[in-house]
């Protein structure tokens, strides 16, 4: 078991506990990495062995440059860098030690946080503990980045003595222009150009993607992995920065991290140290967004200060914001007009096992979006006695395209559709005559009234008029302008604590991808160009809760007072 002492176990224990300033995420991982640590956990373990490889190994290794120059790497490595390096190396299977727990390691992190020194550090590391004959790769947006790696790792080599000279009269390390080659393992790293075609056909045990955040699609990651179907412990490795953009390969990786760390997705083979702030917003005067997005500021006063300074510069001239907030703060520009919709941890608080529906009045949203696409169908009530509000959520894909979207979107929708979440209905096209029967279904399954039904015209028309023969049908334009109301409501209801759903996992992962954006009159409304995934499920809820609160909070009957 690892030593109480060690810095690993020491940075996790002290995110934990608080004595180091962290964002939930890594709080998130931290506790995961503890429970492993402590020998608790029933399927993995640390493998002391490779701990003591590592450390001995570290020892040898001298810092080539910087503030720490001259010092090994053992001495001068930061708590989250050592926590990175052990998790992802020396977490292995109880019942197989020789296999390796992660697959992918996400690092979202600051500029000038030590993030190319460390990955020279883990390649070097790499070079010596790896099955011979293994082949390592960085892919970056340009040549000269890919690059970055492979200085730090000659670097390195250049300035240990354990590392340089010879051994049985080879070089120990054979340093050329396109690659690295370590001739006491015979394993090779190799730098690669980005490009949209070329990457195929390499087989990685280990690979890099550097500034994922400003490739322009995931190309080089699924070539990478797709390459790696054979290796028995592949590991890849995606690091970057925030970029001024929310649509971007790394952003999608994070996401899907997020949704593993909040356990909306189960996947033991990632492992994500997302250092972005809790707190977007106060960028000019929170220390704690400076503190959550740079962990070695932490360790280094000195880096902190500069932060500090170059935060001032960012305040006073507008043209140098956009860099600092996103290089430095790990924060999507808020130029960009992005932000999420509500907090997780809030819409949390409202997750009931079971809803009683007998005898309420209910208002039904749809969002019946192209044919082959999603659609959803949400249910909302008031309750006066908490005056919350009560919904239930049901989503519907395409039967044939289960497999597809569950690859694509990363989720399993054959789980939800168990749990009666969502239903999958017509070949590769959702089939409206099933959405049309379930609405008028609803009365007599959940012993409701239903008030109204809210539409989209675009796609709902023909449903719409079908409902109307036996019920009140509502148009609902898809506008800013009408929207901000209801979504503005919905928010205040989550953080107030007074919404309430059974629980619905599908439904969670969707309020997690929403994304608002503002118009020109400050409107807010859920994006969903910019949501980082499906959100169906919220804008049917978004529309029902427009029929709510239209018919009970704005024009309440004359018998019935609420105050709001």
């Amino acid at each position: 078991m690892i030593k109480a002492k060690h810095p690993a176990y020491k940075y996790a224990r002290d995110v934990v506990d608080g004595r180091v300033n962290a964002p939930k995420y890594v709080k998130l991982q931290c506790l995961e990495f503890l429970t492993v640590a402590k020998g608790r956990h029933k399927k993995y373990k640390l493998d002391d062995e490779k701990i003591v490889i590592i450390e001995n190994v570290l020892k040898l290794m001298i810092v080539a440059k910087g503030l720490k120059a001259g010092q090994t790497f053992f001495e001068v490595l930061a708590g989250f860098q050592w926590l990175f390096i052990i998790a992802i190396l020396c977490t292995v299977y109880r019942n197989d030690p020789s296999k390796r727990r992660y697959e992918t390691a996400v690092l979202e992190i600051c500029r000038k946080n030590g993030k190319t020194a460390l990955i020279g550090v883990l390649f070097i590391l790499l070079f010596l503990t790896e099955p011979r004959f293994s082949k390592f790769y960085s892919v970056a947006p340009d040549g000269a980045l890919s690059r970055e790696v492979k200085t730090a790792i000659e670097e390195t080599i250049q300035s240990s003595p354990a590392l340089r000279g010879t051994y049985e009269n080879k070089q120990k390390f054979k340093i050329l222009r396109d690659y690295i080659h370590c001739n006491l393992t015979d394993n090779r790293y190799i730098p690669l150009n980005y490009s949209n075609s070329t990457l195929d056909g390499k087989l990685p045990s280990v690979f890099l993607v550097d500034e994922t955040g400003a490739l322009p699609n995931p190309y080089a990651i699924e070539a990478m992995r797709s390459g790696q179907l054979t290796i028995l412990n592949k590991l890849g490795c995606i690091i970057s920065t925030k970029y001024p953009t929310v649509n971007n390969p790394f952003e999608d990786e994070v996401e899907y991290a997020k949704k593993v760390l909040n356990k909306l997705v189960v996947d033991d083979k990632i492992f994500a140290l997302l250092f972005e702030p809790d707190n977007k917003k106060d960028w000019a005067t929170d220390d704690e967004i400076l503190e959550h997005g740079n962990p070695l500021a932490l360790e280094l006063p000195a880096i902190m200060k500069d932060l500090k300074d170059k935060r001032q510069v960012a305040i006073e001239i507008p043209s140098k914001r956009e860099n600092f907030i996103t290089k430095h703060c790990n924060i999507v520009y808020a130029g960009e007009g992005t932000e999420s919709f509500v907090s997780l941890e809030d819409v949390r608080r409202g997750k009931r096992d079971k809803i009683d529906w007998r005898g309420k009045n209910v208002y039904i949203g749809v969002d019946l979006s192209m044919s082959n696409d999603n659609c959803s169908v949400a249910m909302s009530s008031y309750d006066s006695e908490t005056q919350g509000v009560v919904c239930e959520v049901i989503a519907f894909l395409p039967e044939d395209k289960i497999e597809e979207k569950n690859k694509i979107e990363r989720i399993n929708y054959y789980d939800f559709i168990k749990q009666c979440k969502a239903i999958a209905c017509g070949d590769r096209t959702v089939d409206y005559a099933v959405i049309e029967k379930f609405v008028e279904d609803i009365e007599g399954c959940y012993g409701v009234k239903i008030m109204s039904i809210g539409y989209d015209r675009y796609n709902a028309l023909s449903s719409a008029q079908k409902w109307a023969k036996k019920y009140t049908t509502v148009e609902i334009r898809q506008h800013s302008s009408l929207l901000h109301a209801p979504t503005k409501w919905l928010s205040e209801l989550i953080a107030n604590g007074k919404f309430y759903y059974s629980d619905n996992k599908l439904l969670e992962i969707n309020f997690e991808n929403a994304r608002c954006t503002y118009d020109t009159n400050l409107n807010r409304y859920v994006n969903k160009k910019k949501s980082a995934g499906k959100v169906d499920m919220v804008v049917a809820l978004i529309n029902s809760i427009y029929l709510l609160q239209q018919d009970i909070i704005l024009n309440p009957p004359l018998d019935f007072v609420v105050q709001y």
